[in-house]
């Protein structure tokens, strides 16, 4: 099968690898023709360099750094094999690649992170449908949505997304702050005010009467912002910090959030399938979303020129796709 490997930092090459079979499938895994995926800022670390943090004590996978596919874990899928009572061969199932492996033929992966979706979706609008999980998990964590001041920093795939879902839970008003000019498309998805600014100017400079209640720091990459995003809000806020952190630890803005009596949240998307499902029907209501959303699509031999674009946030650029088939 074909497979693009990371074989330096931002530098991938296509090879012809074995593919899995049916025969090397565990309890609970599905074999999957992928046709389409999405890239995300967690994978970009990885295409700069960035070798995967271990975690819980134990090291990284050896089906990670280096191996056919990797980085990619956004996936839409024909099921092909299936251990999984769940999972039907001939389904096309959206979800994670549980080894992150995605840019591929073929992959094996767990069927708990998989969930078919409507087959009247093209699989490259579909794709969109994993990111959109992981931000209503998110949002539905998060008390009191409704009726409260919401400011998203970070204006990027996921930020835009945190933007449309708190409009769509009630929030009063929706602000959102980045380096980059969003105003050609943030609108779009339920801001009411784009700040062009980095997130220490802003936060320097609120008005007590401007702070909002809550903060959702989608930039992601760096410890800086989670000091910016306390120092903004209002008392009893809440911050949630949203994405994979590339370091073992981080500093806490502890002395903001002890004085302002701010809550601090995090997290990962661990019920997958109900987020997807709940992604399916949220997508229902807003069908439209995917039109503003997905703003560029490569093949997989373009995956260098897609993962750079995605490396370098600019006006006009949202999710970035790749079309398998």
């Amino acid at each position: 099968m074909w497979a693009q490997i990371l074989t330096a930092p931002a530098r991938f090459e296509e090879a012809e690898v074995p593919a899995p079979s049916a025969a090397d499938l565990a309890e609970g895994e599905v074999l999957l023709r992928t046709l389409a995926g999405g890239i995300c800022g967690s994978d970009l670390p990885y295409f700069r360099g960035q070798l995967p943090l271990p975690w819980g004590g134990a090291a990284p996978s050896p089906a990670m750094a280096g191996a056919p596919g990797f980085p990619l874990h956004e996936i839409v899928g024909e099921v092909v094999a299936s251990k999984s009572a769940a999972l039907a061969v001939g389904e096309r199932v959206v979800g994670w690649a549980s080894e992150d492996n995605g840019i591929a033929e073929y992959v094996e992966s767990a069927a708990s992170g998989l969930a078919a979706y409507d087959p009247a979706l093209a699989p490259n609008v579909a794709v969109m449908l994993q990111p959109l999980a992981c931000v209503l998990e998110a949002v539905q964590r998060i008390p009191s949505v409704s009726g409260r001041d919401v400011a998203v920093l970070g204006l990027g795939p996921m930020g835009l997304l945190f933007g449309h879902a708190a409009r769509a839970m009630g929030a009063r008003s929706v602000r959102g702050v980045d380096r980059v000019a969003r105003d050609d498309i943030a609108a779009d998805f339920g801001f009411d005010e784009t700040i062009h600014a980095t997130s220490d100017v802003w936060s320097a400079n609120l008005d007590d009467a401007d702070r909002p209640d809550i903060v959702i720091e989608a930039v992601g990459h760096q410890q800086s912002t989670l000091g910016h995003a306390a120092n903004a809000l209002a008392p009893e806020g809440v911050l949630y910090y949203f994405g994979i952190p590339d370091d073992l630890n981080y500093t806490i803005p502890f002395q903001t959030l002890v004085r302002k009596d701010l809550t601090l949240m995090a997290g990962t998307t661990i019920r997958k399938q109900a987020a997807l499902s709940a992604a399916n029907e949220y997508f229902a209501k807003f069908p439209d979303l995917a039109d503003r959303y997905i703003t560029h699509h490569f093949a997989p031999s373009d995956a260098d020129r897609a993962y750079s674009m995605a490396v370098a946030p600019s006006a006009g650029r949202a999710k970035i796709v790749l079309d398998m088939v």
